[in-house]
């Protein structure tokens, strides 16, 4: 009777794996061709945007085994929105957004900018008499959006403390700050070292930045509660290694990014500490 069983056994396993390897195989490839939305703050145009990100998020798709799809918003204000309702799986934002967005709708940081701190930085054209903050007085100056942290927060945070009095005029974009300062259209606007630095060498060259603020923790790589946290290790995973080889770092150079680093929470506590909110109303539970 033994012999019985032990025999049909045998077929019935072979059976039995020939039925559940297509059901893994499938289940693997679901899990391979996922897709997930990765969302980049519009410091600049949406083509200028995807020039420098889309060969890096390809990269990173394919050393995690993701397919990440680039995103970004027409300005900052509607990206806000779109993060606030939590459409993108990931999204790179900056440190207020981060301490905005992590609290509703639960956005978790996984990476930052390795060795970097963000800074906010007053730029004026090469060739402009102004040589110190004070000669702004009275003028109006380009930010690219309310919350846009270092380039317009904290920018206009220092001249309200120094009692230099100003017209924000917004723009949209770090990219429309400098073409309309480029242009003469506003003596002076609000950006940060970083794109500044990515700037087209045609246009970079008409400016000089004219100050400089202290540096804060820089932007959030965070991703939303919905992402699986074994999706996230893996994203993480390869976004330390871009930075480790040569193919990497020519991909990370154009964002003036040196490489990448994981990042906690509690990163940006000293953002927290600032205490702003001006988005505070976006993250307010429904009554």
């Amino acid at each position: 009777m033994k012999q019985v069983l032990s025999q049909s056994r045998g077929p019935w396993l072979v059976a039995l794996l020939l039925a559940i390897l297509p059901l893994l195989a499938t289940a693997e490839e679901g899990r391979q061709s996922q897709t997930y939305t990765f969302g980049v703050v519009p410091q600049q145009s949406a083509s200028q945007l995807a020039r420098l990100w889309v060969p890096v998020l390809r990269s990173l798709g394919q050393r995690a085994g993701l397919d990440i799809q680039f995103r970004t918003a027409p300005d900052i204000p509607e990206f806000e929105r779109r993060l606030a309702a939590g459409e993108y799986d990931f999204a790179y934002m900056n440190p207020y957004h981060y301490t905005v967005f992590s609290q509703r709708p639960g956005y978790r940081a996984f990476a930052k900018a390795r060795g970097q701190l963000l800074k906010g930085i007053l730029v004026v054209a090469k060739d402009s008499p102004i040589h110190e903050p004070r000669e702004l007085a009275g003028a109006t100056l380009a930010f690219p959006a309310p919350a846009a942290f270092a380039a317009s927060v904290l920018t206009r945070a220092y001249l309200a403390q120094e009692g230099i009095s100003f017209v924000p005029a917004f723009v949209s974009s770090h990219d429309s700050v400098y073409l309309g300062v480029a242009k003469g259209l506003y003596p002076a606007g609000g950006g940060v070292v970083r794109t500044f630095e990515s700037l087209a060498p045609e246009v970079r060259d008409q400016l000089r930045i004219l100050w400089t603020t202290k540096g804060y923790t820089p932007h959030a790589f965070a991703a939303q509660p919905r992402v699986p946290p074994d999706v996230i290790e893996r994203l993480t995973a390869a976004m330390l290694a871009i930075g480790q080889d040569d193919e990497g770092r020519a991909l990370l150079a154009p964002l003036s990014l040196p490489g990448l680093e994981r990042a906690e929470d509690s990163d940006w506590n000293d953002v927290r500490a600032l205490g702003i909110e001006l988005l505070d109303d976006l993250v307010k539970p429904a009554q």
